[in-house]
């Protein structure tokens, strides 16, 4: 390598210069990469924050009157359970009075029968109600957050294909 004069370029100077393009060209590059980012429009992929927080308050409405819904019906269930104790004790203590009366075995042993039958029928009665209870409470919370997992849904397809704003 040599200079403008024709002489020969000590390494030093040879690496100098090759150094000094080297940066030149990586400035250069920068500069043009930094450019292009500059003009380039990147659509804004993340929504409003105040549709976000909208969004977000809506679910937890949801969430709240599902729960205050679950709370209400299994109070609902409690007390109705209550309520079938309270009856089957007065009938229990009724059924024993029965029993304590003076009659023959085999009046007795029918009279049982017949209140034992009695029993099982209140019993799976019982059930059946706290049963339908327990069902309708639970299809009422999840009706609601079906409902609010739909909406949701929609509003993120309706943000997915609304066009970028610039």
């Amino acid at each position: 390598m040599s200079d403008e004069t024709g002489k020969p370029k000590t390494l030093t100077e040879t690496m100098a210069t090759f150094g000094r393009a080297a940066a030149e060209r990586q400035t250069a590059m920068l500069s043009d990469v930094t450019r292009m980012f500059t003009e380039m429009r990147f659509p804004t992929m993340m929504p409003d924050g105040n549709i976000l927080l909208a969004a977000h308050r809506r679910n937890m409405d949801a969430l709240s009157q599902a729960n205050r819904l679950a709370l209400e019906g299994a109070q609902a269930v409690a007390r109705r359970h209550m309520e079938i104790m309270q009856q089957s004790m007065t009938e229990l203590t009724d059924h024993v009075r029965e029993l304590a009366s003076s009659e023959t075995p085999q009046t007795k042993a029918a009279r049982q029968a017949e209140l034992v039958k009695r029993s099982y029928e209140h019993a799976v009665a019982n059930i059946r109600e706290l049963s339908d209870l327990i069902q309708r409470s639970n299809g009422e919370a999840l009706a609601l957050l079906d409902k609010r997992f739909k909406e949701a849904m929609d509003e993120i397809k309706d943000l997915l294909e609304k066009p970028p704003e610039r």
